[in-house]
């Protein structure tokens, strides 16, 4: 779902609109609160926590931060859980810098990146 900007003009299976210049910001389901929330939340912690994204790594920031966001208190996910969920995650992977590497994410997903 998106608002009726150009920035994010992707081709999607299944994609509807809002259109917050006519004062529409939801329509049944169709709203842009999640990806604003998820991007806000992304925002803040690059902002704050994190400073610096090479471009080669964005996929694993983003990653991390799906994951929190997929597994927040305001889900019903408590700390003990989210930490079981991410050391699960980790198993059988070993987490390691090198420059260039592909392999599994310690979330589950493929990732190759070259630095």
């Amino acid at each position: 779902m998106a608002d009726e900007g150009m920035a994010h003009n992707f081709e999607f299976a299944s994609h509807e609109k809002v259109h917050h210049g006519s004062g529409e910001y939801a329509r049944g389901d169709v709203t842009t609160n999640t990806v604003e929330g998820f991007f806000g939340v992304f925002k803040r912690g690059m902002r704050g926590t994190y400073q610096h994204c090479g471009a080669q790594y964005l996929q694993l920031y983003l990653d991390e931060f799906d994951f929190r966001y997929s597994n927040r208190t305001k889900l019903g996910v408590d700390d003990p859980e989210r930490a079981a969920l991410a050391v699960k995650g980790a198993a059988g992977k070993r987490l390691t810098y090198r420059h260039s590497f592909s392999g599994i994410s310690m979330y589950g997903q493929s990732v190759t990146y070259a630095g």
